[in-house]
């Protein structure tokens, strides 16, 4: 049974508190789909909504890196990746944080090796339908909310992007979701989705 909870983990799109405080900190305002300026000499620390760092191959296809949310640091000296980017999936509100106070929150580091390593276990497991549903269980500890239902996740993930994650096509993406749906693992409301986990994210 594969595992996605992690000690310390702020579920949904909750304000983090650990120092440096964000009070003290320059605050910066994103909107969806802006991209976050490449600069090398800060790091971002996200205070509100959601982001994704991602690459593209030589033939323009998108690889989704990660998800990144309340609490985590994201920026380019994370990263030797080429090309880079991080994109907002919302309206995203960072602290910005400079060089000389990166060590202070060494915890939202280790965290981000943490999560890199999570997701890159994640699109090596085998079969698809497998790798999908525990990216989905994923999100959900990430982004999650507890609902009637069971627990939606909080963020508006597109067929595309999570074939773009998962080293899949879409049209694979949506069959396989269709199959969870008639499964009942797996509820639609609206845009989001609602997973039903009586086993903590296995799949029988």
């Amino acid at each position: 049974m594969y595992s996605t909870n992690r000690p310390g983990n702020n579920n949904s799109f909750s304000q983090n508190t650990n120092n440096p405080s964000s009070s003290s900190l320059p605050q910066r305002l994103f909107t969806r789909r802006e991209v976050i300026p490449p600069r090398n000499d800060v790091l971002w620390r996200i205070e509100r909504g959601a982001v994704r760092t991602l690459t593209w191959s030589e033939d323009g296809a998108f690889i989704t890196l990660g998800y990144w949310g309340p609490g985590d640091l994201v920026g380019y000296p994370l990263s030797r990746v080429k090309p880079y980017q991080i994109e907002c999936l919302t309206s995203v509100e960072v602290s910005v944080l400079p060089p000389q106070m990166w060590h202070q929150d060494i915890e939202a580091l280790v965290s981000h090796i943490q999560q890199s390593e999570e997701l890159l276990s994640i699109v090596h497991r085998k079969p698809i339908s497998l790798r999908l549903w525990q990216f989905l269980v994923w999100l959900s500890e990430k982004f999650g909310r507890e609902v009637e239902q069971g627990k939606l996740i909080d963020l508006n993930v597109t067929h595309q992007e999570m074939a773009e994650v998962l080293n899949t096509t879409r049209v694979t993406v949506t069959r396989l979701l269709q199959q969870f749906e008639d499964e009942q693992t797996l509820v639609r409301h609206k845009r989001r989705i609602i997973l039903r986990l009586p086993n903590k994210g296995g799949r029988n």
